[in-house]
């Protein structure tokens, strides 16, 4: 194809660092800075996977509204100001004011429109409301198809009262209802207006209210409050850098209303992966999230371990990558499909090469910080399985070394937390062929069967699992040693991964980082890996890169390649600090609070790797996540680091 003659076919994901967001999962209302919606591609109400409503606007026919600020409250809460010019007297100063209040809740959004005058006489307004309805796949939307595309499946259908009106698709609906105007249905939208008296130097409030409804949806919101004690946390972080209290306050609000259950279990609730496209459960982002969180909320662990011990692999299912005792990876609806990139993932998937491994980590460090012992026992059976994936199924290839390798053709390539397409790849950027073993998957598995031998051996009594377990765990960190290691003109360090041919995929990464903690390296290795991480090749000063600048593949705002995920620099700050290495940890930690100050305390899932000795911000990567839970649980581990856990 020509591209000067022949138009435009590829399609983009949304950017997402221009727009307002206001959220508790599973619902949340993508907006421009007026509160409106349907200019930004992201733009719309969500419910679970489906964007019911495309289009929101505002409008007043009396006057011009001028939006001049918004000023999110927490995660769930946004007010937007506007002045109504129209509406004036012939003085300088805007004497009419409009605020927009949106406060979201699972299933529910409400808007309270407030008209206030400082005029002498009284006033008369109309103010009106248009949704448009859409009923998009989240899917489709995230994979930046064409709107035009979106409306030939949307099926809308609906229908209203003078105080109400539903909008229908075969799955998934809304109603909007409101006591003080009328609403009106015309074709895919809703309108609604209201007959404003406004006194003179006073105000007028007219409402109203969405309820959402999805009939597939697989996930709900949390129930029960949070179990984390806001002001504990920030009486702790008191006294110290104040930039912890105030990220500590935002990112807490932000797990909090990342919460959420599945519909048959609802007292146990698990930490949705982030905002927009991840608003349901996944293995190694929930597992990470609550780990990272632990030290505030042991309770939010258990919970996390009950929900994926139900859905732990019971056969073997090579469609879904299923395996008996395997952790799943991702839990959805529907068949999520990217065309792009040619990956089509069933509702049930388990393409995950480390999310098992975490799991028995997990359990084992809410057992140590008090999870009770009867719960722990509860889930012996689970962790049983676990571990006999771990020494049993997750060798593809008989090298004694975990690996993944997508036999679908349209599953993960990629099944670590690095998952896409080219994160593994040689310092000459050539791309590695799988079988792939990671690294970080050999220090997860030498941690987990450590774990699971010390917990089958004080809880269940089984001395002889314990055994095979640490001989296994033993023969792993021999053979690690001997395989992994690496020179290059960047120094020695541990190879990101072992490729098909066994030879060690010799790219300096961020991986390194999560061996630290986990046992599989000596006391001396540990530091000197320490060293490497906050060498200028890997630390950017606002967080570790994924990727050295010294690798051909290097880019600041590649998404594995170069940029910097706060939760990666944080797995590398907790393992520091479980291994004595408070020092570094705390290293790393003043480049995440740096991070955390430039995105006001909401740290995004990740943004560029520019160094700080040139810029005195890092660059957002334009389509990521935020609020997303790991990023947030970050937090956590930098108030462990300062006060010296």
């Amino acid at each position: 194809m020509n591209p000067l003659t022949e138009p435009a076919t590829r399609t983009r994901q949304p950017l997402l660092d221009d727009a307002v967001i206001v959220l508790r999962a599973p619902t949340q209302v993508w907006s421009r800075e007026t509160g409106d919606a349907g200019a930004g591609a992201i733009d719309g109400i969500y419910h679970g996977d489906v964007r019911h409503v495309r289009e929101l606007e505002l409008s007043c026919d009396q006057s011009e509204v001028e939006w001049i600020s918004v000023a999110p409250d927490g995660p769930s809460r946004a007010v937007f100001s506007a002045v109504l010019r129209g509406l004036d007297d012939d003085t300088p100063d805007p004497k009419v004011r409009l605020l927009r209040e949106r406060v979201v809740a699972p299933g529910e959004v409400r808007e309270t429109w407030t008209l206030r005058s400082a005029r002498d006489e009284p006033l008369s307004a109309t103010l009106r409301l248009r949704l448009g309805a859409e009923f998009a796949s989240l899917h489709d939307v995230k994979a930046g198809l064409p709107e035009a595309a979106l409306t030939e499946v949307r099926g809308t259908e609906a229908q209203g009262t003078d105080a109400t009106a539903t909008a229908r698709s075969q799955t998934a609906s809304f109603t909007v209802d409101t006591e003080d105007g009328v609403i009106e249905v015309d074709g895919s939208d809703i309108r609604a207006a209201w007959s404003i008296a406004l006194p003179a130097r006073g105000e007028a409030t007219v409402s109203w209210r969405m309820a959402l409804d999805d009939t597939t949806a697989v996930v709900s919101g949390a129930s029960q409050p949070s179990r984390i004690d806001l002001a504990a946390a920030l009486g702790a972080a008191r006294g110290g850098d104040p930039r912890l209290g105030r990220w500590l306050e935002v990112a807490l609000g932000d797990l909090d209303a990342l919460r959420l259950t599945l519909p048959d279990a609802r007292d146990d609730a698990f930490y949705a992966a982030g905002a927009p496209w991840f608003f349901t459960l996944f293995g190694r982002d929930s597992l990470w999230a609550a780990r990272l969180s632990l030290p505030l909320d042991v309770g939010m662990a258990a919970s996390t371990l009950r929900v994926l011990a139900r859905l732990q692999g019971d056969r073997d299912e090579p469609d879904s990558a299923q395996e008996p005792g395997k952790i799943l990876h991702e839990l959805r609806s529907t068949t999520l499909e990217q065309p792009g990139e040619g990956i089509a993932l069933p509702p049930l998937y388990y393409g995950t090469v480390d999310a098992t491994a975490l799991w028995v980590c997990l359990l084992a460090d809410a057992w140590h910080a008090g999870m009770p012992e009867a719960e722990v026992t509860a889930l012996l059976p689970t962790l049983r399985a676990a571990l006999g994936w771990l020494l049993d199924h997750g060798d593809n290839d008989g090298d004694g070394f975990i690996d993944y390798l997508d036999r679908t053709g349209h599953g993960l390539a990629n099944q670590g937390w690095k998952d896409s397409g080219d994160s593994i790849q040689w310092r000459d950027g050539r791309l590695a062929e799988g079988p792939i073993a990671l690294c970080e998957v050999q220090g997860y598995a030498y941690e987990a069967a450590l774990a699971g031998a010390e917990i089958l051996e004080a809880l269940a009594g089984d001395a002889d699992e314990a055994a095979r377990l640490r001989a296994w765990a033993g023969e792993l960190r021999e053979r690690f040693a001997a395989a992994y290691w690496v020179q290059t003109p960047e120094g020695r360090y541990p190879a990101v991964a072992l490729d098909r041919h066994k030879q060690p995929v010799d790219t300096l990464t961020s991986n390194i980082g999560h061996l630290i903690g986990t046992g599989i390296l000596d006391a001396d290795d540990e530091a000197h890996v320490a060293r490497l991480l906050l060498g200028a090749s890997l630390s950017s000063g606002f967080g570790i890169r994924t990727m050295s600048t010294g690798a051909e593949g290097y880019w600041p705002l590649s998404y594995h390649g170069g940029s910097v995920w706060t939760h990666d620099t944080a797995i590398a700050a907790h393992g520091m600090l479980r291994a004595g290495l408070h020092a570094e940890a705390q290293q790393v930690v003043a480049g995440m609070l740096a991070a955390a100050e430039a995105f006001s305390y909401r740290v995004p899932e990740l943004h560029s790797g520019d160094p700080v000795t040139e810029v005195s911000r890092p660059a957002p990567y334009p389509a990521a996540c935020r609020p997303q839970a790991w990023s947030a649980a970050a937090a956590v581990v930098a108030l462990s680091a300062l006060e010296g856990r």
